[in-house]
């Protein structure tokens, strides 16, 4: 494919205006540091400055610059492991409270939307979860089956011969759709984050890398490259973009690569076509594919992971564009836009985690899934400031697992990627020709 023309910057970031000014000096004192202006970082802002709190969020970046701007916009309940294998984990009552924080998650953000009145194209379009072979579809069928049986979770499946009547493509085996999952505009979302934020008496500082967080008598000296702050507590709200920062949240969260392409401006009929019921999608690829038709409906975007350099787009793009054409050999036509990454932070057990260590509050490791559960986590990091019992979670007291000798830099990612990606293709390809 051609690469030329195509621009290194998220396509949703063209559709905000000019970002309100986020520079100036520091206070040399406040009650709430908050160290990352992403989804997270905002939403506990917002209730640690509504609830009387002194507030400031600092971010290395544009605030906003990591997955907050970059992702998808798919919007799920976000926690992955089933509540089968959460039952032998940790016994049938605290999986269902580890489940159940998925749905208000979900319920939460639409609910938030509505209340604050947010501008972000929000819509409950549903997701349609499709089968990458025959046996995928058959598994994706029973555990929708359980899911409606033990937790309420509304869905209905979708055999391979009605899957024209939800995705514009033969590639797949059929699906299931969950009607209540959601779709946004990313930047619009956490424009309006930012908005409510600054509104509420929020202090937002981008280009302010925080170097040091230092205990003291009275709370914390935060050591960034515009001066120290001290803080009576301090909220780390970083997902992919830790670092090093804090060496003990780095050990236990994987930055991953995650890469989306748009295309230029599709016939209207071709996107109604591909995208019949407007809905959001995902497949059962282990290295996997999200995309969807953007909220205008004028273009597609196209995620996934699929690059095992991890940030080069010159690697991820064909790769990308490959997979979007065997999916929809209609896009051989057209042109990619913009194509662009992002990281997103996986745990090792693959849940989310809030907490504290050494008195610094933290909420990450939402697994590539973190649109509803970080703004949730964030909201729930500001009551725990507050000192409020709404606080409590059940992801409170749960063990954040690490690996021996891993620091923080993943170096088993680019054989991990490369070996899923290859069965994946294997398994695609032998389901085809088993039709």
């Amino acid at each position: 494919m051609d690469l030329t023309g195509i621009r290194h910057s998220p396509y949703w970031l063209e559709q905000v205006g000019p970002a309100p000014d986020t520079s100036g000096p520091l206070p040399a004192k406040v009650d709430v540091l908050v160290v990352g202006a992403g989804y997270t970082g905002l939403n506990a802002a917002i209730m640690t400055a509504r609830g009387g709190r002194s507030t400031l969020v600092v971010d290395a970046e544009d605030p906003g610059f990591g997955c907050s701007t970059r992702n998808g916009g798919q919007v799920s309940t976000s926690v992955k492991p089933s509540l089968q294998a959460l039952s032998a984990k940790f016994g049938a009552h605290k999986a269902r409270a580890i489940r159940d924080e998925g749905a208000q998650a979900l319920d939460w953000i639409g609910d938030f939307v509505a209340s604050e009145g947010l501008d972000c194209d929000f819509r409950r379009s549903g997701r349609f979860h499709a089968a990458h072979t025959p046996g995928h579809y058959e598994a994706l069928v029973r555990d929708a089956e359980l899911m409606r049986r033990r937790e309420g979770i509304e869905s209905f499946a979708v055999p391979r011969h009605d899957q024209r009547s939800e995705l514009g493509t033969d590639s797949y085996f059929g699906g299931v759709v969950f009607p209540r999952h959601c779709a946004l505009q990313p930047a619009k979302y956490h424009r309006e984050l930012l908005r409510l934020a600054i509104a509420a008496g929020t202090q937002v500082v981008g280009h302010c890398t925080v170097s040091d967080i230092e205990r003291t008598g009275a709370g914390f000296a935060v050591k960034t490259a515009n001066g120290t702050v001290l803080a009576r507590d301090v909220i780390v709200a970083t997902n992919g973009y830790s670092g090093k920062l804090v060496p003990w949240l780095a050990r236990r969260v994987i930055p991953i690569g995650s890469y989306i392409i748009v295309t230029e401006d599709l016939p209207e009929q071709l996107v109604d076509d591909l995208f019949p019921t407007d809905r959001v999608v995902g497949d059962t690829c282990k290295v996997i594919y999200y995309y969807r038709a953007t909220p205008d409906r004028r273009r597609v975007s196209f995620g996934g992971r699929v690059s095992a350099g991890e940030i080069d787009p010159h690697i991820s793009t064909p790769r990308l564009y490959q997979a979007m054409c065997r999916i929809f050999p209609e896009l051989r036509e057209y042109r990619v836009s913009h194509a662009w990454n992002g990281m997103v932070a996986y745990s090792f057990d693959e849940l989310p985690h809030i907490g504290i260590h050494d008195g610094v509050h933290y909420a990450l490791g939402y697994c590539g899934s973190g649109v509803s559960m970080a703004g949730y986590l964030g909201m729930r990091l500001g009551q725990k400031v507050l000192g409020l019992s709404e606080g409590r979670t059940a992801f409170d007291d749960l063990r954040h697992p690490t690996r021996p000798f891993y620091t923080g830099k993943p170096w088993f990612l680019p054989a991990a990627v490369a070996w899923y990606r290859c069965r994946d293709q294997v398994q695609h390809h032998w389901a085809q020709r088993m039709k």
